[in-house]
């Protein structure tokens, strides 16, 4: 399995503020086929509980922060805090996830390397378990 990892992107900086940017393949480890964001979400909500069979993920805090929690087939934890905007998560294939923990105002963005596809989702860990073994 491939290790997820904390990126930094590059930094320039500027008295009038800051600028940062990812390109595919330069930055993250893939070629970007969709992007979305998430907002709004309320104090206390959870958002992922899934894996994905073959999509790559790559997550920012572009405003705020927030937790995302890997859980191990082991059932091992390790969290990753997010909370400035020239760091991404790079999240691979077949790693069960879920967010946490957001404060007030934040945006998340969300890079991947495939078009939505419902049937890409693992979204019971006993069948993310089944799938990991294989």
């Amino acid at each position: 399995m491939e290790a997820v990892k904390k990126i930094e992107l590059p930094k320039i900086e500027d008295p009038r503020g800051n600028l940062t940017f990812f390109e595919d393949c330069n930055q993250i480890p893939f070629k970007i086929e969709r992007v979305f964001w998430t907002y709004d979400v309320p104090g206390g909500e959870t958002r992922g509980g899934h894996a994905y069979y073959k999509q790559n993920e790559f997550i920012i805090a572009l405003s705020g922060s927030f937790d995302v929690v890997i859980t191990l087939p082991s059932g091992e934890q390790e969290r990753y805090n997010l909370n400035r905007s020239y760091y991404g998560l790079y999240v691979p294939a077949k790693t069960w996830r879920h967010i946490e923990n957001f404060s007030t105002n934040t945006l998340s963005l969300h890079a991947s390397d495939s078009e939505f596809n419902e049937a890409d989702y693992i979204r019971s860990f006993d069948k993310y378990l089944r799938v990991y073994e294989k």
